[in-house]
Formats: structure tokens, sequence, C-alpha cells
């Protein structure tokens, strides 16, 4: 049964990631975000859902039932919160005002499956309410997100608070040599261009050259193999846009099937992310209106009360950074002999805009946990 719920979260969080990405690529520029991030704090809000407001959670997370979802993360988060070497730290967490008091169903579910809480806060305190959300985001990220919630967002009136970080830094299996970092044109389009810090590296990497989506993936492993980054560069220079739209039909969790594993020369660029958004928009635009509408929300599943709560605010905020080590640089000194022979390495020159992802696999699963858009690296 667990194994089976695993299944439909993390093939939910993919259609939910498509989803969700197709709308924010219509924004200019760079495109991050983590859809299980995301997917899990909605998913938590959905064990207090009922009646039409559970319909709509159900459709937009694409998971057939609430307990479906919990016990599905339940394993989910249980393993996330014990991987190894790398460093990710997922915070999720719902804040309701003061004075509803909750159910002991919903506050048992997110505590014991989601491994997660619910508190509650005095939002008419703007100020304390705003430094109790934040001080505790920092102290789950260690200190690496902060300020994710501004005083001036909260008032009297607010219900519900969903807050999801997540912060990621994982050293490479095959590093990138630092020496052969050099400064190489980026093209954002076949006529502009702008500089960038591009690593090198000529090693073993899991690769398929895709005719249908008419690109090159390459997945680059972490020390901790289960965990890996999947570059989706398109073929033409200008070739994002059609990339994204055949993406749309793509089960996200197959990428890496069927890759080929042999020596490749990646040329790939430095880039470092920070993005904060508020999803509201973009969830009511996927179909999850109602929990934003205080005369229709239904979440009586969550506290004692005869007064309509409603979702006031959905945050994220994501980190990523990718350089030659990743992470943390290891103590170790290694040494690689190249072998000569006539057959040439497979080339994968990232030098105009591409799609990211980041996965973790567990067991017979894959779960994303970022996606995003690179059409101007910066590393500052």
């Amino acid at each position: 049964m667990a194994s089976t719920d695993i299944v439909h979260v993390t093939s939910g969080n993919a259609k939910f990631a498509n989803k969700f990405y197709n709308i924010l690529s219509r924004r200019e520029g760079n495109v991050f975000f983590s859809p299980l991030s995301a997917h899990t704090v909605l998913a938590m809000a959905y064990q207090g859902a009922a009646k039409e407001t559970a319909k709509q959670f159900a459709s937009t997370l694409q998971v057939p039932d609430h307990k479906v979802a919990a016990n599905g993360y339940n394993t989910i988060m249980s393993y996330l919160n014990k991987i190894q070497d790398v460093t990710l730290h997922i915070a999720n967490k719902i804040f309701v005002m003061n004075g509803f008091p909750l159910k002991d169903t919903f506050k048992n579910t997110t505590t014991k499956l989601f491994l997660s809480e619910t508190e509650s806060v005095d939002f008419g305190d703007n100020v304390n309410s705003a430094d109790k959300i934040n001080g505790w985001v920092e102290n789950k990220t260690n200190s690496k997100i902060k300020d994710l919630i501004a005083p001036d967002s909260l008032d009297s009136l607010t219900r519900l608070v969903l807050v999801n970080a997540v912060y990621f830094k994982g050293a490479w299996d095959n590093k990138f040599d630092k020496e052969n970092t050099v400064t190489a044109p980026f093209f954002i389009t076949p006529e502009n261009k702008v500089d960038c810090q591009m690593m090198h590296n000529t090693s073993d990497y899991r690769y398929r050259i895709d005719e249908e989506l008419d690109a090159n993936i390459v997945e680059l492993p972490y020390k901790n193999k289960n965990v890996s980054m999947v570059v989706i560069l398109p073929n033409a220079i200008d070739g994002i846009t059609k990339l994204e739209e055949k993406l749309m039909n793509v089960d996200l969790t197959t990428l890496t099937q069927n890759m080929r594993y042999d020596e490749v020369q990646l040329s790939l660029p430095k880039f470092k992310m920070e993005t904060t958004m508020d999803l509201k928009p973009i969830l009511e635009e996927m179909g999850l209106g109602t929990i934003f509408d205080r005369s229709n929300a239904d979440f009586s599943e969550i506290a004692e009360t005869d007064e309509q709560l409603y979702v006031s605010k959905v945050v994220q905020k994501a980190f990523i950074e990718v350089n030659e080590e990743g992470a943390e640089a290891a103590a170790a000194t290694g040494m690689k002999m190249m072998a000569f022979c006539l057959k040439l390495p497979f080339e994968f020159v990232a030098n105009h805009p591409f799609i990211v992802l980041l996965q973790v696999k567990h067991e017979n699963s894959v779960n994303i946990l970022f996606y995003g858009k690179i059409v101007k690296p910066e590393y500052v």
C-alpha cells in the first residue's frame, strides 16, 4: 500500500511541477522553484479541507485522496530527512490565527505523517508574527533562508499562512577542476550573448540524445548518487520555448531512463539563484483558487470553529548554487588518469538557455525537488 501511495504522490508532484512551470515560464528571465516543497505544504493543507475545496486539492495536486497524499509523504519526508552526503533542508509549516483550536486528527496527521506541525500565532501583531515565522524558517534551514515573510503582508484578517522553504547544496560525484573554468559566451538569443563562468569536465556521465525533444540530456550525480541534476539542452540556441512546450507532455520522472553511460565532454556555466515567490496567482490559475476565497474555502477539518478559514498566503523561498565543487570541498585529493582512445567523447556544451531539474531517487520513485530554466547564468 505504502509503495503505491509513493508512486501516486511522486507522479502527482511531477504533473504538478509541469503545470506550475508552464505558468512560471511565461515570465522573463531565469525560473526556479521547488515543486516538492510546494506540493508537500499544499498536501498538508489538503488534510484539513472538505467538500469542493478538497476536490480542488485532489485535482491540482494530482493525487487520489488526502490519505494517499499523507501516507506517501510520510515515506518521502522520512527518507529526505535522513538523506546522506548532501545538505538538504526542507521546511514546511502551516501557521493559523490564534483562537482557532486545532482538531486532533489534523494535528496528528501533520505531525506524525508529514513530520511537520501547525502553529497558532496572532497575525494582528504582524511584526512579531513575521519574526516568529521567519525565525522558524531560518532555524530549519541552518540560517540559509531568511526574511521569508514581510510583516506588512500579515494583518488581523490573516487566517492561514502556508510556508515552504527548501535549501540544497551538494558536492558533485565528478568535480569540475577550477583551473578549467573560463569566461565564455552564453547566447541568450542567436544575436544576444553575455559572458559567463563556464566550467569544463571530461568524465563518464549518463546522457541521452532525445530526438523527440530535439535536445540532449545529461545527468550529473552528487556524492549521494540518488540525488542528481538533470540538464536538458535544446539543440537550437533559440529552442527553449519549443522544448518547454514538448516537456508539458513528458513524465518528468522518466527523463533519466534509458540513458547511455559514457565519456562526456561537459561544459556548464556556474550559476547561483535565490527566489522568493507568492504562489497565490499561480495556484489560482492551476484551479486551486477556492482556498483563497474567504466566502467559499472549506477548511472545516482544521479547527473547531464556526468561522470560515481560508488561506491568506502561500510563499516559497528556494536557493541553489552550482559551481565546481558543489556544496563543500572534500578533504581528499584524487587524480584521475584518462585513457587515450580513438573514440571522441560526446560533447555537451550548455552555452544557451537550458532546463535544469534536481531529482531525488527513492526505491522505484523519482521526486522532483527543483525545476528551473537558466536563460542568463549569474554567479555573484
